[in-house]
């Protein structure tokens, strides 16, 4: 990497690097530029953690990004040590001061709240944690203080009391489950409108990893514990929509997905075949395709600009007013005070809402494009833009099913002649039974949690979040701020 052309240097002097008195100057776009070896160059931004005194020396802490010279994708991250020794004790100290100035200029996280779940998954949470996150939190003279959850609401609960002042951010070593709960949480406070602005962070270590999927794809990188951890220690956010989801008094709010139909069932029911591993989603979607299972309902929708050709014209089919509300033990959504956060505030009954009927073979809405790590739910999903991506299935061969669910990856099952595919603004799911059997319902999934379970599913004793009955999803474009790649 050439010296910059035109740019005067903050600090500039003759420093012994790695053995070798050399030229270093450091600039203030934050690159830091010495000849030894032929022309060197670190970008403060991107490739410094930190630094450290031993002595005479300044050991700069560093971390390359190793593109894969097969595939030209970005690769590997590789720490190393670059140390410099500075011909002076005043000279050390003005580059220590210089390093700590550009450094502290990028607004990076300097206390980070950790939730780690060492339930999740396979259980691995706080082994990445040790492995990966930590040393990279230490090289960055990151301070953080962890939690690991305990049971269910767990990090709900903490993230409802947390004195937020004494952090720059909340990160989250689990999969999808731990970061649903400290939305909700922080949007149950009385400073909720303040709380939700919190800087999210999510690093993977559970079974779906949906978010951390889809922001490390974004830029490139693989979903990895070390590129998710590095992107916090960095501190670039980016909005997050969140969704609402109603039903009479009581609310839940969404961040990652809702499913109804063949995706909720693979999701839930394939719990009773754990023992299988990471297999038993894969076996248990054969399972559901060939013992293929249609659902009357319907799907009222205010279509995005663009997508106004999808269903029927119709109009607003009103909030279920349901109060079968939960067992006490379970997981509970939020029956909201006022002061607490209610939702979008936008009037439903003047929009242009459309319909879809039944039967149906599946419901899926999309907040992010990835479900899970292997999982490409909605290609087109954006971050913040308001809408959140409706991928409905409609009855198809059981073939030509079977060949649409392998193209779940890349994203090609919404290319089928069998998926309607479109933007929403708002959003209600009227759930009904089983086409042929109206003895038996669904299940209704957020967020990989049972919302809903209707009559003859799946551990139909046990109460969901909500009652199997209308409920309607209303998003708030940006509301939630996330630690992002760059």
């Amino acid at each position: 990497m050439d010296q910059p052309d035109g740019q005067y240097p903050v600090i500039s002097d003759r420093v012994n690097v790695n053995g070798v008195v050399t030229p270093v100057s450091l600039f203030g776009d934050g690159r830091l530029w010495w000849p030894e070896g032929g022309q060197r160059a670190l970008i403060v931004e991107k490739d410094v953690l930190g630094f450290v005194t031993d002595g005479p020396k300044i050991i700069i802490k560093t971390i390359v990004e190793k593109e894969d010279c097969c595939s030209g994708k970005k690769g590997k991250l590789v720490r190393k040590d670059v140390v410099f020794q500075p011909l002076s004790e005043e000279s050390q100290r003005l580059w220590c001061q210089k390093l700590r100035e550009s450094i502290d200029s990028l607004g990076r996280p300097k206390r980070l709240f950790i939730f780690i779940n060492p339930f999740g998954g396979k259980r691995i949470a706080a082994k990445i944690f040790v492995n990966h996150v930590k040393p990279l939190l230490e090289a960055a003279e990151i301070q953080f203080t962890v939690e690991e959850t305990k049971s269910q609401l767990h990090a709900k609960e903490v993230a409802r009391t947390l004195d937020l002042s004494k952090y720059d951010g909340i990160v989250c070593v689990s999969g999808d489950g731990i970061l649903v709960e400290v939305v909700n949480g922080l949007l149950e406070r009385e400073d909720w409108d303040t709380a939700i602005k919190m800087p999210l962070g999510v690093v993977p270590a559970g079974t779906g990893n949906g978010m951390a999927k889809s922001l490390l794809d974004s830029v490139g990188y693989p979903c990895a514990a070390a590129n998710a951890i590095l992107a916090i220690i960095r501190g670039h956010k980016r909005s997050l929509d969140v969704a609402t989801i109603k039903q009479g008094e009581t609310r839940f709010f969404s961040v990652l997905m809702l499913a109804w139909g063949l995706i909720a069932d693979i999701d839930i029911e394939s719990e009773k075949f754990r023992w299988m591993g990471s297999a038993r989603m894969d076996v248990y979607a054969l399972n559901r395709i060939f013992h293929l299972r249609q659902y009357t309902g319907s799907v009222y929708f205010v279509p995005a600009p663009g997508f106004e050709g999808y269903g029927e014209p119709t109009t607003y089919p009103g909030n279920s007013t349901s109060i079968d509300y939960p067992d006490p033990g379970k997981v509970e959504p939020a029956k909201l005070q006022k002061h607490c956060y209610q939702g979008p505030d936008v009037n439903l009954e003047d929009l242009n809402w459309r319909v879809i009927n039944g039967p149906l073979v599946s419901v899926w809405l999309h907040n992010v494009p990835w479900g899970s790590e292997n999982t490409m739910a909605a290609p087109d999903a954006k971050f913040s833009d308001g809408c959140i991506d409706l991928v409905i299935m409609v009855s198809c061969p059981k073939l030509k099913l079977l060949s649409m669910m392998t193209e779940l990856e890349n994203g090609g099952h919404v290319k089928s002649p069998y998926v309607r595919y479109l933007k929403v603004k708002a959003f209600v799911l009227e759930p009904g039974t089983r086409f042929g059997d109206q003895g038996r319902e669904g299940i209704i999934d957020c967020d990989g949690e049972v919302l809903a379970r209707g009559k003859g599913t799946y551990k139909a004793e046990k109460k969901g979040l909500m009652a199997y009955d209308k409920l309607q999803l209303t998003i708030d474009q940006g509301l939630a701020t996330l630690f992002t790649p760059k």
